[in-house]
């Protein structure tokens, strides 16, 4: 939806005070033992990301 105008230069950064880096991602599963194929993946993913 933004991508034009993303390219374009049109969009800028507001409330950047506000927005403070983003330090990676944390998850909660109660049963680690327990999770479905694709949940793994997710996982998986994400590991290998950071």
């Amino acid at each position: 939806m933004v991508a034009k105008d993303l390219r374009a230069g049109r969009l800028v950064r507001v409330l950047e005070d506000w927005c403070p880096p983003f330090p990676g991602y944390h998850l909660y599963y109660p049963d680690k033992r327990r999770h479905a194929p694709a949940f793994a993946v997710v996982l998986d993913a994400l590991r290998d990301r950071g």
